[in-house]
């Protein structure tokens, strides 16, 4: 018997599934929109977009945008006591409002 798959998506069963009504590709603005730097954004993956999706394990977090790299953004969140920077595209980035 073979063992248990530990890919990247491994354990995110609730995480990345959408509600039926939710279902689908979201609208292109998401995509397009143009964040600044220093804003303050949160993660929140969109499953029905795959390409530069981080890893789910920053779900949820909040973090402050440092760099744009491409099309992608360069996030600052704090895990612990260390600090990462998360490549993410903005379809999976939401502004904090203040």
């Amino acid at each position: 018997m073979s063992g248990r798959s530990k890919g990247l998506r491994s354990k995110s069963r609730k995480k990345l599934t959408k509600h039926p009504r939710q279902r689908g590709l979201t609208p292109v603005s998401r995509a397009v929109q143009d964040l600044t730097v220093g804003a303050e954004v949160s993660i929140i993956l969109d499953p029905s977009v795959v390409k530069g999706q981080p890893h789910h394990r920053y779900h949820g977090r909040t973090g402050v945008i440092r760099e744009r790299r491409g099309r992608a953004y360069v996030v600052e969140v704090r895990d612990g006591g260390a600090i990462k920077k998360i490549i993410s595209r903005p379809e999976h980035l939401k502004v904090v409002e203040a």
